[in-house]
C-alpha cells in the first residue's frame, strides 16, 4: 500500500510539473540556446515577427502607436516633417521605441498609458523595434 504523500512533497511536485510544462510551452532548454523546437507552438506564433509590409501600403496617417498585445499598432504610418510621433503603452508588460536610423531611444515604458514621443523632422522611412522584445517593429514614413 502506498505511503500519503505531505502536504510539502505535494507542494514539490506540483511545482516540478508547473515547471515542466513552462519549459515545454517555450520548446524546452533548447529554446534558450536559439533552437526552434517550440517554433510551432501557438504562443510562438502570435508572438513572431509580422511579415514586413511596405510602408506605403499599409501606412495610416496618424501621429498615435499603440502597443498591444505584443505589436506596435498600426505597425506602418505615415506623417508630415514635423510631427510629433507618440507610441503608448497598452500592454502590462514594459516595451520601449528604439531606432538607430533616427536617434531615437524611449524610456522602459513599464504598465499601461505610459507614453512615449518623439519629433520626426527630416522626411525619410525610419524603421523601429522594442528594445526589450526585438522582434516587435514598425515603420514611421516622414513626407515633405
Amino acid at each position: 500500500m502506498p505511503l500519503p504523500l505531505s502536504r510539502r512533497a505535494l507542494l514539490g511536485l506540483a511545482t516540478g510539473s508547473l515547471a515542466a510544462v513552462g519549459l515545454t510551452a517555450c520548446g524546452g532548454p533548447s529554446h534558450a540556446a536559439g533552437a526552434t523546437a517550440g517554433a510551432d507552438h501557438p504562443a510562438h506564433r502570435e508572438m513572431a515577427a509580422p511579415a514586413s509590409i511596405p510602408a506605403t501600403e499599409a501606412a495610416v496617417a496618424t501621429p498615435a502607436v499603440t502597443i498591444d498585445t505584443f505589436s506596435f499598432m498600426p505597425a506602418a504610418i505615415k506623417v508630415k516633417a514635423g510631427t510629433n510621433v507618440t507610441w503608448t503603452n497598452k500592454d502590462e508588460e514594459p516595451h520601449s521605441v528604439v531606432s538607430s536610423e533616427e536617434p531615437m531611444r524611449s524610456p522602459t515604458l513599464a504598465g499601461t498609458s505610459n507614453a512615449f514621443s518623439h519629433t520626426f523632422a527630416k522626411p525619410g522611412t525610419y524603421h523601429y523595434n522594442c528594445g526589450i522584445h526585438p522582434f516587435m517593429h514598425g515603420t514611421v514614413e516622414v513626407t515633405a
